[in-house]
């Protein structure tokens, strides 16, 4: 296969003013981003060569910067401008892309946050699916953690954030247990939310989600806005793990592949043990509005 014409095809990102291919990126080693996860993130995707719900990323993205603190240097419609920079100089039509602010360094001695020089990153690859192929086929096994979420009252969920050790223990355990991905639960035995993404439940032909404890994901917007469309009973409140064991189907919810089905929570295999119609039904109207205009928003590539 001959190679791509484009050198920069593998990614491009924005690093102190500079756009570099993605394998030449680097923040400094001594970056409170690094050194404390002392930062926060979105992430957009492009489908088909458009943005999909930018300015709802963008609002959210600012909003995790207001909550922690941090600046990004840079409105919004400038940050959108980098970001359609880095995807139009990759040539991808098909993108994951991240916008990051860190905390940056204060002087040498000083533990005074505001004292740091916040620094913006941005980087845009091809797209990234949170489930391979097979998976999204059948429906991902997943199991409920012992492991639970970080307390809202220590780090709010809401704001997007690094702070994925318990995720990334539970995912650990999950995948040691045979499982294909992982959900936490809170104090009480609610799931909340997995290493990505938001969760629903079907039972009776109604959704529930959890209304607390989770980051209130683009995705999962979207998928509470395609169900009231369609006039789907939707309950947004705690989730028992028990009551996500006996549901007719569930699914996730990530920028990383939309609409994923879940056939199999620890022992008991949901439904008929295949993706169910509502969730069959969700992902279609989810792809669908990829192509509507109110949602999408075209990237200009020039001459590419």
């Amino acid at each position: 296969m001959p190679a791509d014409p484009n050198p920069l095809a593998d990614g491009v990102a924005y690093v102190r003013g500079a756009y570099l291919p993605i394998a030449e990126a680097a923040i400094p080693i001594t970056d409170w981003g690094f050194l404390r996860s002392d930062a926060t993130y979105d992430v957009v995707t492009v489908w088909e060569g458009a943005f999909f719900r930018l300015d709802a990323h963008l609002e959210r993205f600012m909003r995790s910067c207001e909550r922690f603190r941090l600046d990004p240097g840079l409105a919004p419609a400038q940050i959108a401008e980098v970001l359609a920079e880095c995807v139009r100089r990759s040539g991808l039509r098909r993108s994951y892309v991240e916008m990051i602010v860190t905390r940056g360094q204060p002087p040498w001695g000083s533990r005074d946050p505001r004292q740091a020089v916040n620094r913006f990153y941005a980087f845009a690859v091809p797209f990234v699916w949170i489930a391979n192929e097979a998976q999204r086929e059948r429906g991902l096994h997943l199991k409920v953690s012992a492991v639970q979420r970080i307390p809202a009252s220590s780090v709010d969920p809401k704001a997007k954030n690094y702070h994925w050790n318990d995720l990334t223990m539970g995912l650990l355990g999950a995948l040691d247990a045979g499982a294909d991905t992982v959900v936490l639960s809170d104090a009480a035995g609610h799931v909340v939310e997995g290493p990505g993404f938001n969760i629903f439940c079907v039972r009776d032909g109604g959704l529930v989600t959890p209304e607390e404890g989770v980051l209130e994901g683009i995705s999962r917007r979207t998928v509470i806005e395609i169900a009231r469309s369609l006039g789907l009973r939707l309950e947004l409140r705690a989730l028992p793990a028990e009551e996500l064991r006996g549901a007719d189907e569930a699914f996730l919810t990530s920028s990383g592949g939309g609409v994923l089905p879940v056939t199999r929570v620890d022992d008991q295999v949901l439904g008929t043990g295949r993706p169910g119609p509502v969730t069959q039904q969700l992902l279609a109207t989810y792809w669908d509005w990829h192509r509507d205009p109110a949602y999408s928003q075209p990237i200009d590539y020039g001459s590419r």
